[in-house]
């Protein structure tokens, strides 16, 4: 029962998450968007837009006369990418560091489940991958690892 109230009491300032903001559709798009006012609260709001792959045999809505398609799948955690001079693709796979289990802390229980929402809650691959396009028909012919057992954090370390 108090690890339930605990709980409830973690998950009250993202209830504040659930006010949105509603102008027209296509209003804050254009040569002269209207924007709405900003709200000061104590609480931030913020909506996490959950991270979920295309659904199996559908893409995204493309622009007339374009198609989408995946270039590369079963990433981990793509956070940044760099295309090379010569059609090379770089892709830095990374997730925050490992922390001390804080589940048992009301705000540390809160992290966890924001943190999955947004996909960020799984391990880290901590590394940069090659993606290689030889022939300019953007099907990736390589796909190798570069460099591994990267740390974000290890430029701190001296």
């Amino acid at each position: 029962m108090a690890a339930e109230a605990g709980v409830a009491a973690a998950m009250a300032p993202l209830s504040a998450c659930s006010e949105c903001m509603r102008l027209p559709e296509g209003s804050e798009i254009g040569p002269a968007p209207r924007l709405v006012q900003p709200v000061k609260s104590r609480q931030p709001r913020v909506k996490i837009v959950p991270a979920l792959p295309w659904p199996e045999g559908s893409t995204p809505l493309a622009a007339a006369s374009t198609q989408a398609a995946p270039f590369a799948t079963a990433l981990h955690h793509p956070r940044w990418l760099d295309v090379l001079p010569k059609g090379d693709v770089l892709v830095v796979e990374t997730n925050a560091p490992a922390r001390p289990d804080r589940t048992k802390a009301p705000k540390g229980l809160a992290l966890r489940i924001v943190m999955a929402r947004a996909g960020a809650g799984v391990p880290s691959a901590n590394r940069i991958t090659l993606l290689r396009v030889a022939d300019g028909d953007g099907r990736i012919e390589l796909r190798t690892v570069l460099l591994s057992g990267l740390n974000h954090l290890s430029a701190w370390r001296w």
